[in-house]
């Protein structure tokens, strides 16, 4: 047999193996090729919108507000992301032969599965697109929860939004807890935010002296708004407490001490605890008055505590004859 009739042979075997129905889907034969072709459309369609994703966050890095841009071409990725993946899962269904046009038939049914079962993830997935677009949540910004949740946002996905702490802990929290809940957003738009350091002196101290000493303080710590008229450092008298004045130390700082408030708070309490030494300021300690109610008490001695005060009074005896 001649080489080119055995190929020949082999390539239609093949063919016909390939294009063999193993069912239908209406009028449509549903072969090996035809599968094949519907894993090639996926596999497209995932690859074209990782290649516009990518050439979108080029043209972003080249504009002259950088984290601005990001930020709006995340959200934009997204939403491109979305309907490539369903436009391609359309034509995919389509090439398979199942008619597009039943789909609402189809949508009704799931419809219907959403309302009892999925009602949580369908949800989820509206106010993820939701926070895409109204850009009041971005990737980079810095948020506090209603759930108790602080730390900055690192990604925004279609059922849940990654939030990393300042310890570096992942926490995956729902996208609807952002749209019905109370989110703080600490760098919104500001790039300065004004912070309470709260502390404390003893009754007496000279309220002038402490707020000298404070503002010494807020040198020492780099990060604070010192030089805008309107942002000024000042030392405010909240209260009296039991053994105490209450200061609260308020000021401006930037981003970088705005988003991690523990570590902050810490940087200032120090520096405040060392103006106030080197000012001889007390730092006070609870104080307790003790009353005893007038009335006889019982006392019980073993021998060797009544042995023990028996020579006390002796040597004291001895003492005063000296």
């Amino acid at each position: 047999m001649p080489a080119e009739t055995l190929s020949e042979n082999i390539q239609q075997t093949l063919l016909q193996w390939a294009t063999a129905p193993w069912f239908q889907i209406g009028t449509t034969d549903v072969h090996m090729a035809r599968v094949l072709g519907l894993i090639f459309i996926l596999f497209f369609a995932w690859w074209f919108s990782i290649q516009l994703e990518r050439g979108l966050r080029n043209l972003a890095a080249r504009g002259k507000d950088a984290h601005m841009n990001s930020a709006g071409v995340y959200a934009f990725n997204r939403i491109i992301r979305y309907t490539v993946w369903i436009v391609g899962t359309l034509v995919g269904l389509r090439y398979l032969g199942l008619d597009i046009s039943n789909f609402a038939l189809i949508g009704g049914a799931i419809g219907v599965g959403i309302g009892f079962g999925l009602q949580g993830i369908f949800g989820n997935f509206v106010s993820g697109l939701i926070l895409l677009l109204e850009k009041t949540l971005k990737v980079g910004d810095f948020v506090d929860l209603q759930s108790g949740v602080m730390g900055r946002v690192t990604e925004i996905g279609m059922r849940y939004t990654r939030v990393t702490t300042n310890d570096l802990l992942d926490i995956i929290v729902p996208n609807s807890e952002f749209i019905n809940g109370r989110v703080t957003n600490w760098s919104f738009n500001e790039k300065y935010r004004r912070i309470h350091v709260p502390f404390c002196v003893a009754y007496g101290s000279d309220k002038d002296k402490v707020k000298q000493a404070v503002l010494k303080a807020v040198d020492a710590v780099p990060g604070c708004i010192t030089n805008d008229p309107r942002r000024t450092p000042d030392v405010w008298l909240t209260g009296f407490a039991d053994s105490s004045l209450s200061f609260e130390l308020v000021l401006w700082v930037e981003h970088a001490l705005m988003v991690s408030p523990g570590a902050t708070q810490a940087k200032f309490l120090w520096a405040i605890d060392d103006q106030l030494r080197a000012a001889q300021i007390d730092i006070p300690f609870p104080q307790r008055d003790l009353h005893l109610r007038s009335g006889s008490l019982r006392l019980e001695l073993d021998d060797a505590a009544i042995v023990r005060l028996l020579d006390a009074r002796a040597r004291q005896q001895e003492r005063g004859d000296e």
